[in-house]
C-alpha cells in the first residue's frame, strides 16, 4: 500500500489531468462541434476513445517529461506536488475566462520552478529543455503554416465547386480529421501526465524503475475525458466560435494541419503544446479568407495566456516549495 504522501501527490497529478481535460483536451473536438458536424457528446465520446488509443500508442513523450526535464534523483514528492498546484491554480483561472492554456508549458514550468526550489539550477536537464523549445517552433509555426497551406490547396482544387459541395464532402471527412486530432492529442499531451504519474510512483517507491503500467495510461485517459465532459465547453466556444468563423472545410484543414505537426513532434519525442498547434492552425485557416477573418483581439488574449503560463506556473510551484520548507514539511 502506498504511503499517504504518495497517494496525495497522485491525487494532485490526477487533479491536474482533470484540469487538462477541460482546458486542453477540448482542442481536439472544438472545431468539429463548432461546425456542427458532430453533436457535442458524439464528439466527446470520440475524443475519449482516440485519446486513449493515442496515449497507448507510445511512451516517448512520457519518458521526456518523466526523465528529461528535471533530474529525478535530486527531486522528491514535494517537487511534483508543487508543480501540480501551479498547474491547477493557473489553468483554472484561465478557464474561468475561457482561455485555452498549454498544459505542456504549465507542466514543464511547474516542474522547473519546483525543481529549482528543491535543488537549485543543477536540477534542470538541458537535453529535455531543447525538446521543449523545439516544440514551441513545431506548435506555433508549423500549425499555422500547414493549416494555411492545406486551406489554400483546398481552395485551388475545388475552385469551381459551390458551398453545398464543400458542406457535403468536408462534413463527412472532418470526422476523420477530428479523430486524427484527438489521437494526436493522446500521443503527445495525453502522455505528459502519464509520465508525471509514473514519476510519482517511482519517487514514492511504488515502482522500482521508470516503466509505465497500462493501468496508469487508462486511469489518466479516463480522468482527462471526464474533465472534458465537465468543463470543456468554454474553451470550445473560444476556439470554435469567437476566434474565427469555421465551416467543415476550414475545420478539416485546421485539425489536419495541427495533427500533422503533433505527430511529427511525437515521433521525435518532443512535448509540444496541442493548444498552440490547433489555435495557430485555426488562425492560419481563418487568415486565408482575409486577415480580418480572424478576431485578432481574441487571438491576442490567447497568446497572452500562453506567454504568462511559463512564469506564473513556475513561480507558484517555487513558492509552494519555499513555504513547505519554511513549515518544515
Amino acid at each position: 500500500m502506498p504511503e499517504p504522501a504518495v497517494i496525495v501527490v497522485l491525487l494532485l497529478v490526477l487533479a491536474a489531468e482533470f484540469v487538462n481535460g477541460f482546458t486542453d483536451a477540448p482542442n481536439a473536438i472544438a472545431t468539429v462541434i463548432s461546425t456542427r458536424v458532430l453533436r457535442p457528446y458524439q464528439a466527446l465520446l470520440m475524443a475519449v476513445v482516440f485519446n486513449v488509443l493515442g496515449a497507448m500508442s507510445g511512451t516517448a513523450v512520457a519518458f521526456t517529461i518523466g526523465k528529461g526535464i528535471v533530474r529525478s534523483e535530486v527531486i522528491d514528492l514535494l517537487t511534483v506536488a508543487a508543480a501540480m498546484v501551479g498547474i491547477v491554480a493557473w489553468s483554472t483561472l484561465a478557464w474561468v475566462y475561457g482561455l485555452p492554456t498549454s498544459e505542456t508549458h504549465a507542466l514543464v514550468a511547474g516542474l522547473a520552478g519546483a525543481g529549482l526550489g528543491t535543488a537549485g539550477p543543477k536540477v534542470l536537464l538541458w537535453s529535455g529543455w531543447q525538446k521543449v523549445l523545439l516544440g514551441l517552433v513545431f506548435s506555433t509555426f508549423l500549425g499555422f503554416s500547414i493549416g494555411c497551406g492545406l486551406m489554400l490547396t483546398i481552395y485551388k482544387l475545388f475552385a469551381q465547386k459551390g458551398p453545398l459541395f464543400f458542406r457535403r464532402l468536408f462534413g463527412k471527412i472532418q470526422v476523420l480529421s477530428s479523430a486524427f486530432m484527438a489521437f494526436g492529442h493522446g500521443t503527445n499531451d495525453g502522455q505528459k501526465f502519464i509520465g508525471t504519474f509514473t514519476l510519482t510512483l517511482v519517487l514514492g517507491g511504488v515502482l522500482p524503475r521508470f516503466e509505465i503500467p497500462l493501468w496508469v495510461i487508462l486511469l489518466c485517459a479516463l480522468v482527462m475525458g471526464v474533465g472534458t465532459a465537465c468543463g470543456g465547453w468554454r474553451i470550445i466556444r473560444t476556439m470554435g466560435i469567437r476566434l474565427t468563423r469555421l465551416d467543415p472545410a476550414h475545420g478539416f484543414a485546421a485539425e489536419t494541419g495541427a495533427a500533422l505537426a503533433i505527430q511529427l513532434a511525437t515521433f521525435l519525442g518532443i512535448p509540444l503544446s496541442t493548444t498552440h498547434a490547433i489555435n495557430t492552425a485555426i488562425m492560419g485557416v481563418g487568415a486565408t479568407r482575409r486577415l480580418s477573418g480572424v478576431r485578432w483581439g481574441v487571438g491576442k488574449d490567447i497568446v497572452l495566456a500562453w506567454i504568462l503560463t511559463f512564469p506564473i506556473c513556475g513561480a507558484i510551484a517555487w513558492l509552494v516549495v519555499f513555504i513547505a520548507k519554511l513549515l518544515g514539511i
